[in-house]
């Protein structure tokens, strides 16, 4: 870098020169005067020189500047003119200015000039196509046309100080390639797995000649329903055929509402139970191997729902189609046996026991982890019971359980739980399934041996690395099916009192005693813990209300709405205490009332927003509250929502129940 400044002394420069030349000629007339004056005659005639050949230079590149410019400029008149993509020039209001040919050939027939070109194509008005960008690009369909909108803010007068501009607009047609697009799309392969739900019981209500009848003409409906597509319907095990069908036909069975769903209903044969499906799809996957995978997962969470339902899983996300007719209960315990000895192995294997339920721990969370806690103590295993804090709820049975010097040190907070986990540590999750509504989510980051024993309708968001899942949807509750795995667990698993209220209790309250989700089962269990001594009478007493409870209750059901006639909605005042417990008994109490099918009520603690959901099976407040976030089943679900008021929560809930009953209005019409 030096080099090259130094190196520019040398350059030969005509002033320098002359000015050598002028330096010598004063010093020639300081010698001699008269020597001098030929040199001042030399030195005049090259400064003359010198200026006429920079002027005739300059004249020259100014010259070839102008042509150079002009050339350009007919260049680009020239390329506008024969721009071979549609080009228009518009104003910041919209008014075309200038078009070439190509644009006008989109328009064929119609005047441009001087009209906005929101009124040809709303989507190419400034105001759609400008958001604090120069550079513009959009998509947008003219005249059955797919196009892609190039363009740019110009400045009319760069050097002038006012601010005018005009948008550039290039259209560039990609129809061909919307349509190869839409073509690979349509024509992907969808994958669909169909289950003949409760099979065995179905089987076992008919005589043994109707049953090849009975696969006869389910095979034959199936096979009318997905004839159209003309996809493949292949049976692969007794109860179960696989679906491959072009993604295009999908929309038409959504539209149809998967009415398959409804049609197999209408078969009978003598059979005392209707039949019904479960249909798992998995679409948009990179292969089919992927596609297969979803459809797996998909039928897991339809089974996992009650069934009779189409489950359908799009990448991560899920939708979901029927499930209007409650759970077919399970007669066999066979499915208890097989979890109560796969349970015992994972404790005797493990370090310890942690026992967690879903946050806001209820009476069900609470009778279950006290029944498996006295399972892992029959295996000798430390155990515990992950319990933030108490509430309402429970505060009666707690105070209880905490005055026997039994379960000292039996709760333990996050942190500890935190502190104390290991990879080897036996995490049981109850009453829920998903790890986001756990009392603790960060514990299951922590160990490789999780336990999920649940009675709620799956959701898409379930744990789903789980060593053991016992997901019963027909079950009234939790501790419904913790007492039948401790029947098989030991013969004589040792149960204290405490233990068997804890889990009578959970029975009696989440099946309103023995109203709700009532089956067989049910009073089995309710019977074997009858044997165990359990106090009915001391169980009823753990959940009586004082009088200014009884009027809380009151008055949040004197305050309901009543929505489309048949379904109540109600708030609990944010100053009353307990406030979710009144909201969970207001809306069991609205349920009493004559005409009445389904009662919602809210309630607050904090920043969020309660809702507690409950129906006699008619309406399924499941599927109303999942719109929410929540869950549950049929006729017992509950969300909770955060950061809104009550009053934004109860125009959401309103919205929810719109469109629950739109879509029922929908499908009874086809």
């Amino acid at each position: 870098m030096d080099n090259k400044k130094f190196s520019g002394i040398f350059v030969p420069r005509a002033s320098f020169y002359l000015w050598v030349i002028f330096i010598l000629a004063v010093v020639i007339t300081v010698l001699d005067w008269r020597v001098s004056v030929p040199c001042y005659l030399l030195l005049a005639a090259l400064v003359y020189y010198n200026f006429r050949s920079n002027y005739v230079r300059q004249k020259e590149i100014t010259k070839y500047i102008e042509n150079l410019t002009l050339n350009i400029d007919t260049a680009t008149k020239d390329t506008l003119l024969n721009f071979p993509m549609p080009l228009v020039v518009i104003e910041l209001d919209g008014t075309i200015i200038w078009y070439n040919s190509s644009f006008r050939k989109i328009f064929e027939g119609q005047q441009l000039f001087e009209r906005t070109i929101g009124s040809f194509a709303e989507e190419l008005h400034p105001e759609n196509l400008i958001s604090d960008r120069t550079n513009i690009s959009k998509e947008t369909v003219i005249n059955g046309r797919h196009y892609s909108v190039l363009g740019n803010i110009v400045k009319i007068d760069e050097k002038s100080s006012s601010n005018e501009y005009i948008l550039l607009l290039y259209l560039i047609d990609n129809t061909e390639l919307v349509e190869v697009r839409k073509l690979y799309r349509d024509e992907r392969a969808s994958i669909g797995i169909i289950i003949i739900d409760n099979y065995d019981d179905l089987m076992q209500s008919l005589e043994d000649s109707n049953r090849p009848q009975m696969l006869a003409e389910i095979e034959k409906k199936v096979a009318h329903w997905v004839g159209f597509t003309g996809g493949v319907l292949k049976k692969f095990e007794r109860d179960k055929y696989l679906l491959i069908f072009e993604h295009k036909y999908l929309k038409e069975f959504e539209n149809k509402k998967f009415d398959i769903l409804d049609s197999v209903k209408e078969i009978n044969l003598g059979n005392r139970i209707p039949v019904t499906l479960s249909l798992g799809l998995g679409i948009n996957g990179k292969t089919m191997a992927e596609n297969f995978h979803f459809a797996a997962a998909s039928i897991d969470i339809a089974l996992g729902r009650g069934g009779d339902q189409v489950v359908i899983k799009d990448g991560e996300s899920f939708s979901f189609f029927g499930g209007k007719t409650r759970e077919m209960e399970k007669r066999t315990r066979v499915k208890a046996r097989v979890i109560a000895y796969a349970l015992r192995e994972l404790i005797e294997q493990s370090s310890g026991v942690m026992i967690m339920g879903h946050e806001n721990v209820d009476i069900d969370v609470l009778g279950a982890a006290m029944g498996l806690y006295r399972i892992a103590c029959g295996r000798k295993k430390d155990t515990n019971i992950v319990l933030e804090y108490s509430n309402p709820t429970i505060d009666a049975i707690m105070t209880k359980i905490q005055n026997d010097g039994e379960y000292e040190n039996l709760f333990i907070g996050r942190a500890e739980a935190l502190n104390k986990v290991n990879t080897r540590t036996l995490l049981i999750i109850v009453d829920t399934h998903r790890a986001a509504f756990t009392e603790c989510p960060q514990l299951l980051n922590y160990t490789d041996q999780i336990v999920v024993i649940d009675h709620h309708r799956k959701g898409a968001d379930f744990i789903q690395d789980a060593v053991l899942t016992y997901q019963e949807t027909y079950a009234s509750s939790t501790c419904e099916m913790v007492t039948e795995i401790l029947q098989y667990v030991e013969e004589n698993p040792g149960l204290r009192p405490l233990e068997v209220e804890a889990l009578y209790a959970g029975i009696v309250i989440d099946t309103k005693n023995f109203t709700f989700k009532t089956g067989v089962r049910t009073f089995e269990a309710a019977s074997y813990l009858r044997r165990q001594g359990v106090d009915t009478f001391t169980v009823k007493q753990l959940f009586q209300n004082d009088l200014k409870t009884y009027t809380s209750i009151s008055n949040v059901v004197r305050d309901a709405e009543i929505i489309n006639d048949r379904i109540a909605l109600s708030v609990c005042a944010s100053n009353v205490k307990s406030a979710q417990l009144i909201a969970a008994q207001a809306a069991d109490q609205l349920l009493s009332l004559s005409g009445i099918a389904a009662a919602f009520v809210l309630s607050t603690a904090g920043a969020t927003v309660f809702i507690s959901g409950r129906s006699f099976g008619d309406i399924n407040v499941q599927v109303i509250l999942e719109k929410l976030g929540g869950g549950g089943h049929f006729t017992v679900a509950g969300t909770q929502i955060e950061g809104i008021s009550v009053e934004e929560a109860k125009e959401k809930l309103k919205y929810a129940i719109i469109n629950y009953i739109d879509s029922l209005s929908g499908s009874e019409k086809q």
